[in-house]
């Protein structure tokens, strides 16, 4: 104790360590529990394993006797016990309806088996008995809590209430019709088993039962007094209007999921069986009683949709509604309207439905009865889509009957290769009226875009398909098409209103941050444009197939379209301006094929004049300054050039001709400085020129072909060292010169006269004078090795006549020598090594 120190400051100080110290050695203390607890529980788990040992009978002799006395150190875990596989209320259940089974069998065969073993009396008395007995245990068994069991009892008592029935046609009223009796029979029981269960409100089984059995008296009484069609499907609907009231009604769920599925089923086969009605109908007025039908099953669905509680279920309810609501009036028009105007009625009809407009209606109503609209209005126009391909597939006929005459009218024009579809006369119509509702109906919102383009979709199928429809004249059908490509294409290019595309989302309310130059924004063109687009073109290229039937016709279209584009093409600044100018080259090129076809020119000779079109396509593009316009020109100039070799292929001449001039017009191009690449294309097409025009004079000779090539690569290698001295002598001349040297070479291994040899090792010597003043390695290497190669060729006979005087055995042994000597060398190097080594090892 230090002095200082008294003991009254000693009782009063507390040894209180830091609050982390403190945590630690709680931590330390918890964990020595925690491991003293795993120890404890170890030790039990075996004490409970040699408890079990000692219990079990030991084993007479051996091993196994002897592990039985050692207890194991880590014992077994004890094992669980078995879970029932059934539980309890399973099990009740399954006895309860078993048993009800039983007694409904038995029921049932004493009715029809041991019926006529008792009088009058007896009988009456057995089935009131059992009948009154099982409708009445129900009472104290609910009583006493066995809801389960008079659930059981109960069904027992229905089934015998059937049999009772049954029992009382055979024997008091066998004169009675069976289909009439049963009528009255289930109607009884409906009412009966009604009330039954709701006297016993804590019964599930009565109230069910007696709405499924409500299904039947209405049908089996129109049955039993043999009514009409009508008549049947009339029943079937009135029994799924009433089952629908119970279905939104009731509160029982029981009850409401056995109306909703009799709503559902008895409702779908009245409107299956009305429409059927509609559709056999042969005058108004039989058509008006199935529209009457419809109508009121369409009735009972707008009411199910105006008063059902979920809003998905209503608009489908509604969408229902709205087609039998069409189909019922559309079938009373066309009883009294043309085939060809039936389609259209039933189109008025659906599109009477977007009319139906008022607050009264709830919302999920009224969308149904828009997507029951726009489905009559797609049905309508998939009823006009083989029409539109009939007028499109059609004309491609012509193209093996080019030029053959001009067919009568339009309708001739496109059904050269398909028929005419019949009752098609107002597809037109229909087409043009959806594409007017399309408009007024989706004028606002954010789906306007895409409505306009399908609208223009629409329109242009009903301008395309009205020459055939109305079969105007030939030219008149070519000079509609002609008007509405103008327009599509003129509406593709002054309806350029792009859509920004933004990188991510921006907050409204936060302004643009400022920007140091101008801003570019990404944009691409709308729903609309590119629809007009298409449409264009696709109008076009029917265009030109349709005028394949007349030689002016081709003509005139073809030279239209080439202005009409390049019109286009000149005066826009968008995107539009790399399609169209694309489009007038490709329609330029068509037009030069059938000018020389016209004027009666081989094939070779119209390939000098589709050349045109490539060197026009090389002047624009070199004017041009947006990238996405000129290329498209390059490669539809690029196209129309392979076009030209093609024809000119059968005319070596006229294809080296071709050939040449493709390769100007490459080099042309390749002037530009992003266009350098280009320069190789037009080298090969020099080569290829050169090469077609020495095959043309049969000119056999390698050197002929190869020099051509090795001349211009020599001067292009040479111009690159001069301005990059760096460049390896391999880069610069080695191609050049591999190109003449190895065809020499191997043409004079199998020449055997002495002027290409002589020649080639002149030159060859040549080139190694030059790479040995210059120091060039690929000259030296190429030349030196040529050189090397022709004088062995030239002493290869003297060789060959020296090796026939040598005996047999020189080769071989003058090879093992070879052999010898390399052995040799290469142990004394192995030796210098190890010397060197041991050398080294010495150097401590």
């Amino acid at each position: 104790m230090p002095y200082g120190v008294t003991r009254t400051t000693l009782r009063s100080m507390t040894n209180i360590p830091p609050p982390a110290e403190e945590l630690r050695i709680l931590d330390h203390e918890l964990r020595q529990l925690d491991a003293r607890r795993a120890q404890l529980l170890a030790r039990r788990a075996w004490l409970l394993g040699v408890l079990r040992s000692a219990e079990a009978p030991a084993p007479a002799w051996g091993p196994a006797r002897a592990s039985a006395q050692t207890p194991a150190i880590w014992a077994a875990p004890a094992p669980h016990p078995r879970r029932p596989e059934a539980t309890a209320p399973g099990v009740q259940n399954v006895l309860l309806v078993l048993g009800g089974v039983l007694l409904t069998v038995a029921a049932i065969a004493f009715t029809l088996v041991s019926w006529g073993h008792l009088g009058i009396a007896g009988r009456a008395a057995v089935l009131g008995a059992v009948t009154f007995a099982a409708l009445a245990a129900p009472v104290p068994l609910l009583k006493r809590g066995l809801r389960s069991t008079a659930e059981s009892v109960a069904g027992l008592g229905l089934v015998l209430t059937v049999l009772d029935a049954y029992a009382l046609h055979e024997v008091a009223l066998p004169e009675v019709d069976g289909t009439g009796y049963a009528a009255a029979a289930t109607a009884l029981l409906a009412v009966l088993w009604a009330a039954y269960g709701r006297s016993l409100g804590s019964l599930r089984l009565p109230l069910p039962a007696a709405m499924a059995t409500a299904q039947l008296p209405l049908l089996l009484w129109v049955v039993a007094v043999e009514a009409g069609h009508h008549t049947i499907t009339a029943a079937l609907l009135v029994t799924a209007a009433f089952d629908t009231v119970v279905a939104l009604s009731v509160p029982v769920r029981s009850v409401r999921v056995v109306a909703t599925v009799g709503a559902y089923g008895t409702g779908a086969w009245g409107v299956l069986a009305a429409g059927w009605l509609s559709w056999e109908a042969t005058g108004p007025s039989a058509a008006t009683r199935a529209a009457a039908l419809l109508a009121l099953a369409a009735a009972i669905a707008l009411g199910a949709a105006w008063r059902a509680p979920a809003a998905q279920a209503a608009s489908g309810l509604a969408l229902t509604g709205g087609l039998i609501t069409v189909a019922a009036a559309g079938g009373v028009l066309r009883s009294v309207l043309p085939d060809a105007w039936t389609v259209p009625g039933h189109l008025l009809c659906g599109v009477a439905l977007l009319a139906v407009r008022g607050t009264w209606l709830p919302e999920s109503v009224h969308r149904g009865l828009r997507w029951s609209s726009a489905g009559v209005q797609a049905l309508a126009v998939a009823w006009a889509l083989p029409l539109v391909t009939v007028v499109l597939v059609g004309p491609v006929g012509w193209a093996e009957r080019v030029w053959s005459g001009a067919p009568s009218d339009a309708r001739d024009a496109v059904t050269v290769s398909t028929p005419w579809p019949s009752n098609t006369e107002t597809a037109p119509l229909v087409l043009a009226a959806v594409a007017a509702i399309l408009v007024l109906a989706l004028r606002g919102g954010p789906h306007r875009s895409v409505a306009l383009s399908g609208a223009l979709g629409l329109a242009w199928a009903a301008v395309l398909v009205l020459p055939a429809t109305l079969e105007l004249p030939y030219l008149a059908s070519l000079l509609t098409l002609g008007v509405t490509t103008a327009v599509t294409l003129t509406a593709a290019a002054y309806n350029h209103h792009a859509h920004p595309t933004d990188d991510g989302p921006t907050s409204p309310a936060e302004p643009p941050a400022p920007t140091s130059g101008p801003t570019q924004t990404n944009t691409r063109p709308s729903p609309i444009t590119l629809t007009a687009l298409g449409l264009a073109l696709l109008t076009s290229l029917h265009l030109v197939v349709l005028s394949l039937a007349a030689e002016a016709a081709t003509l005139a279209v073809l030279g239209s379209l080439t202005a009409l584009f390049a019109a286009v093409a000149v005066r826009q600044k968008h995107e539009i301006r790399a399609v169209s100018a694309a489009a007038s080259l490709a329609y330029a090129t068509a037009l030069a094929c059938a000018t020389g076809a016209s004027l009666d020119w081989q094939p070779h000779h119209i390939a000098l004049l589709v050349l045109v079109v490539p060197a026009t396509a090389a002047l624009l593009a070199a004017r041009l300054k947006d990238s996405t316009p000129t290329l498209s020109v390059e490669i539809t100039g690029a196209v129309a050039a392979l076009l030209a070799i093609a024809l000119a292929a059968m005319e070596p001449p006229v294809l080296a001709l071709v050939l040449a001039l493709c390769g100007v017009i490459a080099a042309g191009t390749a002037v530009r400085p992003d266009r350098r690449q280009v320069g190789y294309a037009a080298a090969a097409l020099f080569v290829l020129a050169t090469w077609v025009r020495l095959a043309s004079w049969e000119v056999g000779s390698p050197e002929a072909y190869t020099l051509p090539v090795t001349v211009p690569a020599l001067v292009v290698g040479f111009v690159r060292r001069r301005r990059d001295p760096e460049t390896s002598s391999w880069t610069a001349y080695g191609p050049g010169l591999s190109v003449t040297l190895l065809p020499s070479l191997l043409a004079a291994w199998g020449d055997l006269d002495w002027p290409r040899p002589l020649l080639l090792g002149t030159a060859a010597l040549l080139v190694t004078l030059v790479g040995a003043r210059q120091r060039l390695q690929a000259l030296l290497v190429l030349g030196g090795g040529t050189l090397a190669l022709v004088a062995l060729h030239e002493l290869a006979p003297y060789i060959a006549q020296a090796m026939g005087a040598v005996p047999r055995w020189v080769p071989p042994a003058l090879a093992g020598l070879l052999l010898l000597a390399l052995g040799a060398t290469y142990e004394q190097r192995l030796r210098d090594a190890r010397r060197v080594r041991d050398v080294l090892g010495r150097m401590h």
